[in-house]
């Protein structure tokens, strides 16, 4: 193992939920090395807990050990599990979705349940509000730091039962590009969807190619325009929207120093399409 512990949670950090997975972790192995992912996923968003795992885990080193703690339905009979990707990485979440992204474009070789009779905090187990605190971190410590192996953390589940929320893949049809709004860039609002980069060359779709882009959030549309796809935002005006290439090699959308998601007050998820084109010619008579 690494060694490295990733943390994700919808906790934020306005109290000491967070310190204590930090705390129990420590009281594991005091060498162990603990990131932070993000805790300000927004509550109960499982959508993008999963989203933000894809966008962060391909560029953490193999053995690295993540736990994603997104948990509404945190007391019930959801199972909580420990999954091994194909780049040799390791995630501890409740099956609940999260894993969406991270199986279909990473890819899981192996899915166990954690058994909660081993790998839970001593002296705990009449707790069932913080499986954050007294089962995942406990867990996630103890695999990154090699106390338990992955086969040690409980019986071995299948791949193709894991809970995934409804994400359909992007599609090509007669000229058109079909995707969805999978995350806002949150800071600069622009559009990041599930368009990768070689559908668009498969389209015949250059740089510098005016295109008509039109998103609905499920079937009401509420964007329509034409605009250019750029390398950068400096292929565009101040204020002017543009399609572009984000740092996943997806399509992404933007306006030049402006809140795309804002000023359209556009949202994210499989409900939140989009459709590119090129634009229709205009003919003069």
């Amino acid at each position: 193992m690494s060694k490295h512990l990733v943390l994700q949670t919808d906790f934020g950090k306005g109290d000491g939920a967070v310190s204590a997975m930090y705390g129990v972790a420590l009281c594991v192995d005091s060498d162990l090395k603990i990131f932070d992912l993000t805790h300000d996923i927004p509550q109960f968003n499982i959508w993008e807990g999963s989203y933000r795992l894809y966008q962060t885990i391909s560029y953490w080193p193999a053995g690295t050990v993540f736990v994603s703690v997104v948990d509404p339905g945190v007391g019930t009979d959801r199972l909580s599990i420990v999954v091994k990707t194909k780049q040799n990485q390791y995630v501890i979440t409740p099956d609940n979705g999260t894993l969406t992204h991270i199986k279909q474009s990473v890819g899981i070789v192996a899915v166990r349940q954690i058994d909660e009779k081993v790998n839970r905090l001593p002296r705990s187990g009449e707790s069932y509000t913080f499986h954050g605190r007294d089962v995942y971190a406990y867990t996630g410590a103890r695999l990154a730091a090699g106390v338990i192996s992955f086969e040690e953390v409980g019986p071995e589940l299948k791949v193709d039962d894991i809970v995934e929320l409804p994400n359909p893949l992007p599609s090509l049809e007669v000229g058109i590009v079909h995707g969805n709004i999978d995350i806002l860039d949150i800071r600069f609002g622009n559009l990041w969807t599930n368009i990768p980069r070689e559908l668009f060359l498969k389209a015949g779709i250059q740089y510098g190619d005016s295109l008509e882009v039109t998103i609905a959030n499920d079937t009401q549309q509420v964007y329509k325009n034409i605009m250019t796809f750029g390398r950068s935002f400096a292929d565009s005006r101040l204020g002017e929207p543009l399609l572009y290439v984000n740092s996943l090699d997806k399509l992404g959308v933007a306006i030049n120093q402006g809140s795309f998601a804002k000023a359209y007050h556009i949202e994210m998820g499989y409900k939140w399409k989009i459709s590119v084109r090129r634009a229709p010619k205009i003919i003069y008579s």
